[in-house]
């Protein structure tokens, strides 16, 4: 098998892996659009904070240490103990589903049949109030994030050299796999299987479409919608910390996190935002994408180098994409097609 092939196969593996990360942080955009019909965007961040509270709350940390410190002139940072991943993931999750309440109770409960663009304004200020309360609460520096179950079960973190020996021998060529990606495939798999069941098969998932398609309405039957908007941003914010855990525990839990929400957007514009295994399918297409067109043209590594832009064609392929997309079929390739009557 020549080389050159070995490292395309490589490349196309690891643009899935890198996929299957950008799908799980549009399945938070999804599941808030299509129960509420409001763009969420403050998820890259809600994916920050959550990373942010699983590590604080595993170290111990004092919360709004620093605050307490400059006002009681105090000197306290930590409690003194270590918690268990496990025991911090429970914690964390009451964190995000307190959060959901709080974001229901004060901002979304008193928008209720308002236009999406004053929802979609919200959302913004949510953002930047929870980025900011973030720092507050846990500071800024850049943390590491160790995620280790019980038995000893931890995320694998960095690159790891995998080689099939008979290849390896035969043809002198490693091939690299992130075993973090490999986990993060086998957890999307899970969340999807999952959140389509909730979706499909339970009252609470068919009362949350009916919100969506219609708030004046689904509270006339009896929905209630507050019950439903804390339930959908607790679910969006159970998938923000899978998200987060999994970026967290690649690159480090710092506040550039945030930013992945930015490359969820080309996701949501393949996949539709209004589908689950769109957001699956649209993360694939776009990692692998943008990893093959960097091989391809980007360093100039397909049709003997004929095209070569110079690399970091990475940064930008992913929105040329969606913006063809937009032109050519705007709802995405699962997305419903809008139909207004005029």
């Amino acid at each position: 098998m020549p080389e050159q092939l070995v490292f395309a196969m490589e490349v196309f593996a690891n643009g899935l892996m890198s996929g299957v990360l950008y799908a799980l942080v549009a399945l938070g955009f999804v599941l808030i659009y299509k129960a509420s019909g409001i763009f969420n965007f403050a998820q890259g961040v809600m994916a920050l904070f959550a990373a942010m509270t699983l590590v604080g709350i595993q170290n111990g940390q004092v919360p709004f240490a620093h605050l307490i410190n400059a006002i009681f002139g105090t000197h306290v940072h930590t409690f003194g103990w270590n918690i268990s991943s496990a025991f911090a993931l429970i914690l964390t999750v009451g964190v995000m589903i307190l959060l959901a309440w709080a974001v229901q109770r004060f901002v979304f409960r008193h928008l209720v049949g308002q236009e999406p663009i004053i929802l979609f304004m919200a959302t913004i200020g949510l953002a930047y109030f929870l980025e900011g309360f973030a720092d507050l609460m846990w500071n800024s520096e850049i943390k590491t994030l160790t995620f280790c179950l019980p038995g000893e079960l931890c995320l694998p973190q960095g690159m790891n050299l995998a080689i099939d020996d008979a290849a390896y021998n035969a043809w002198g060529v490693g091939f690299f796999i992130d075993n973090l990606d490999i986990t993060a495939t086998l957890v999307a798999i899970v969340l999807v299987i999952a959140l389509v069941a909730f979706s499909q098969y339970t009252k609470q998932g068919r009362a949350m479409r009916a919100v969506a398609d219609d708030h004046q309405a689904a509270l006339s039957v009896g929905i209630s919608l507050n019950f439903i908007w804390v339930l959908v941003w607790s679910l969006a914010g159970f998938v923000a910390l899978v998200a987060g855990i999994m970026w967290g525990a690649k690159s480090g839990v710092q506040f550039s996190l945030s930013l992945i929400a930015l490359k969820a957007l080309p996701v949501l514009m393949l996949g539709g935002f209004t589908s689950i295994p769109g957001a699956i399918v649209g993360g694939l297409i776009i990692g692998v994408g943008e990893k093959m067109f960097e091989y391809c043209f980007g360093i100039g590594q397909c049709f003997g180098g004929v095209i070569n832009l110079g690399g970091a064609t990475e940064n930008w392929f992913a929105y040329v994409l969606a913006l063809v997309f937009l032109v050519f079929r705007p709802q995405g390739l699962f997305g419903e097609k809008i139909i207004e009557r005029v």
